[in-house]
């Protein structure tokens, strides 16, 4: 008999997605637009505390409108954390212009705001900075907002894995001049694959709405003045999201209790750590990663096999962006230095990539789940 698949991170629907795809069914709004995303703008900017939002196909399509919202073209400098997945970079290149990677801190594991100071000593021209709370945990915005604000340089917040994480009392997206949320499958709410653009500025929404309609100019016929993009979410898309947005705080409180129950469960095993969560925040915890000590004999590899053969679902901390063969030749900027300067540096980031793994944290994980997947890494340790 084949063993139960246990799931990194997976859809979880509760049924009020479903009256909100029947209502566009029974109106036929199953078009593009709709009542539903009006509606779900809304609701996610009353809840995350923002004035405006734009509903997009993907965190990806909010990151790239953002760029093109704050006049980023070729050949301008835009700062990006190495440790993050593809998408936050990605966008970047699609402007043609010029990322620079800057290392992790160990505290959150974001970007580092020392490192930041030193980037911006060797590019003073930068146009942007991207910064990433790294599965779910806020970055030390604090000190980053304050570096940015001064050398007078915009900042867009991927809070694509920290929806419903908070600093300092307030939800990440919103510290930054454009914020990004991601509905994609395996976030903590889905839409199946989705997107949100959020900014106190309306001009900015607005802006991200035209272009993300194909840049149609207010004429009767069809005028474009500028280039345009397929970016919209749907009213059926939207509608899932309604129904998933009543369960956030569902789906936050289970996260963390993963979080909890791990870091029970592995306090006797010194070998262990798992990813830390901003003190002044208070984190989503949408994925639970560990790092493993040097040394003890164990890889995240083996432990990752190991979970395999149980049929668990782990994952690979993301590998930074500075040692993607597609980012080569971009410039990465550490504590110690730069890339450019030094030739290859170790860093904070890569080694929480060769230490960490990503730990099954589904909500629907029942107790034996837990049990399992807890028994399989204990083994792994001799424990």
């Amino acid at each position: 008999m084949a063993k139960k698949k246990i799931y990194l991170s997976c859809p979880t629907m509760h049924g009020e997605e479903q009256e909100f795809i029947q209502e566009a069914f029974d109106t036929n709004w199953v078009a593009p637009l709709g009542p539903n995303v009006n509606a779900f703008e809304k609701e996610i900017a009353d809840y995350v505390g923002i004035s405006h939002a734009s509903a997009l196909s993907a965190g990806t399509a909010a990151i790239h409108l953002a760029l093109k919202i704050l006049g980023i073209t070729q050949g301008d400098i835009v700062f990006v954390p190495t440790l993050t997945f593809s998408a936050s970079c990605n966008p970047v290149i699609y402007e043609q212009a010029t990322p620079v990677f800057v290392d992790s801190e160990r505290d959150t594991w974001n970007m580092d705001p020392e490192a930041l100071k030193r980037a911006f000593e060797k590019y003073p021209d930068v146009k942007a900075v991207i910064v990433v709370h790294l599965y779910g945990t806020p970055a030390k915005l604090d000190e980053i907002m304050e570096i940015c604000s001064a050398h007078h340089v915009p900042v867009i917040e991927d809070a694509a894995e920290s929806l419903g994480s908070i600093y300092k009392g307030k939800h990440t997206g919103t510290f930054g001049e454009i914020g990004i949320y991601s509905f994609n499958g395996n976030k903590i709410i889905t839409t199946s694959g989705g997107g949100m653009l959020v900014a106190e500025k309306e001009e900015y929404t607005k802006k991200a709405t035209f272009l993300a309609t194909q840049a149609r100019d207010a004429a009767r016929h069809y005028q474009h003045s500028s280039i345009g993009y397929n970016y919209r979410m749907s009213n059926i898309v939207a509608g899932i999201g309604r129904g998933q947005l009543l369960h956030l705080e569902e789906h936050k409180a289970i996260k963390k209790d993963i979080y909890r129950q791990y870091g029970e469960a592995f306090k006797d095993i010194p070998e262990i750590t798992l990813n830390p969560l901003n003190q002044d925040g208070d984190a989503n915890c949408w994925l639970t990663c560990m790092t493993i000590a040097p040394g003890c004999g164990v890889t995240p590899n083996q432990v990752m096999d190991v979970l395999e053969e149980e049929n668990i679902e782990s994952r690979p901390i993301w590998k930074p962006m500075h040692l993607q063969p597609v980012f080569e030749e971009y410039d990465f900027i550490t504590v110690n230095g730069s890339k450019k300067e030094n030739g290859e540096l170790a860093s904070v980031a890569e080694d929480i990539f060769d230490r960490g793994l990503c730990l099954p944290s589904d909500i629907k994980n029942t107790p034996e789940d837990m049990e399992l997947i807890i028994k399989t890494v204990r083994k792994c340790f001799g424990k």
